[in-house]
Parts: structure tokens; sequence; C-alpha cells
């Protein structure tokens, strides 16, 4: 219980003496506390009060901003977006139609370049930069140009395409590979042949560049590396196709790497 010092009043005992000392410090430390909170509260009012012009433009800026991305967003971004898609389809077409072996050179140079009024995908990419119709251009350019044999610009566009798709991801970063294989630049191949198998562990890709990867390596004499890569096919995808001649591999890559 609190023991409150009457006037007048003098402790009788030192004990008395002592709890009323107490309180009096407990007294002191809190009205310090109140005193340090009024006087930081003082000191934000007067800030506020000799800069409230300046913070209702910073507020008034960051609104006007926020709104802005917003507007652009719905306005701008999204209109053109489903415009460059629109606009995609007939590349696609091209793409597809040109990969089931119809005609394939021309309609994937249509694919590139478009034809009759229509946008290819060089177009897209340029006419609606910052769209995802413009990032999935990027795709159909490069994988075109690889099937051109025009691999420089293959390699280029496909750089550019970004995806958290299972398979496309993956695909683009083999493709790459590929490319550079044909450019007889195998170090770089096996490094995006490694980027395509570990960015998706999945039965439909992962396997197939594993594999590219381990011949690759192999051929480059790197024979413990390629061991790993063909042992990862066997262990973790034993239902893939690349599964059933990885074997073969396997004995070629312990033989190097015993001598």
């Amino acid at each position: 219980m609190a023991t409150y010092k009457k006037r007048g009043y003098k402790p009788k005992t030192e004990k008395e003496k002592e709890v009323i000392d107490e309180n009096l410090g407990e007294n002191s430390t809190t009205a310090e506390v109140f005193n340090t909170l009024d006087e930081t509260a003082s000191k934000t009012e007067d800030f506020v009060a000799a800069n409230q012009k300046y913070i209702f433009i910073i507020i008034v800026v960051v609104a006007v901003l926020v709104l802005g991305y917003v507007g652009y967003t719905k306005l701008v971004q999204e209109p053109a977006n489903e415009e460059a898609m629109n606009e995609l389809y007939y590349t696609q077409k091209q793409f597809n139609d040109a990969a089931s072996g119809v005609s394939s050179d021309s309609l994937y140079t249509i694919a590139l370049n478009g034809s009759d009024g229509k946008y290819g995908a060089l177009d897209i990419i340029k006419e609606y930069s910052g769209t995802s119709a413009a990032n999935l251009a990027n795709y159909y350019a490069g994988m075109s140009y690889l099937n051109l044999k025009d691999y420089k610009n293959a390699i280029a566009h496909l750089d550019k395409f970004k995806s958290e798709d299972e398979a496309a991801g993956p695909m683009a970063k083999g493709a790459i590979g590929d490319a550079f294989i044909q450019l007889d630049q195998p170090e770089q191949a096996l490094k995006y042949y490694l980027q395509a198998a570990k960015m998706r562990m999945n039965d439909l890709t992962a396997p197939t560049f594993y594999y590219k990867a381990g011949i690759t390596a192999l051929n480059l004499g790197k024979a413990t590396e390629a061991l790993d890569y063909f042992n990862t096919i066997k262990e973790t995808y034993p239902n893939a196709p690349e599964a059933t001649s990885v074997e073969v591999f396997i004995g070629k890559a312990q033989a190097m790497s015993n001598k």
C-alpha cells in the first residue's frame, strides 16, 4: 500500500522514512517521464506547424503517384496488354504451324516479321514493350530464330524471356544451351542446360536437360560431373524416357573417371 506524506508529518521510524523516500523517488521518475513525453509532443507539434506546407505537398505527391500507378495499370497497361495478346495470336498460329512441319522455314519467318498487315513477334516486342505479350513474343522470336539457325538472335531473345511456367522457362534456358552448342561454345551450353534442369524439378523438362548436361560434360572431359547428372536421372527420374539409355552413359562416365 502506498504511503503519503501528510503536511507537517515526521516519520517516526527508519522504515517509514525509507517508504516515503521511495515514493518520492517513484513520483519524481514518473514526473520526468511525463515531462519528456510532453516535450517530445510539443516538439512534434512545432515541427508539424512549421513544415505543414511541405508535409501537405509530400502527401499530395504520394497520393498522385499511387493514383497515377493505378490509373496507368488500369487505363493503359491492361488495355495495351489485352490488345498485344490479340495481336500475338497470329504469331502463335504461324509458329505452331511451323513447329508442326507446315512450310516451316517460311512460317518461322512470318512468325517473326508478320504478314498481310498482321504483327509478328518482333513488332509486338517493339510496339508493346513491357507487357506480358511482349515477354511471350521474345520466346516465339527466340525459338523461331533457333529454327532458322540464327543462333545469336535466338540467344538474345530467349535470354529476355521470363516465366514461372513449369515448362516454358526451362525450355527457353535449354534452347539457349542448344544455340551455344551450335555456336561451338559447349561450356556456355553446359551452364544453360544446368539452369534449365534445376529451374523446375519435374519429369517433363529436368531429365531432358540433365541428359544434355551430362553428354556435354562428357564431351568436355568432365566425367565426374557427367556421372553426377546421369545418376540424377537414374535415381530421381527413373520413368523418364532418358532413363532408358542413361546406363550406357553412366558406364562411359565411370570408365573415363577411372583413367
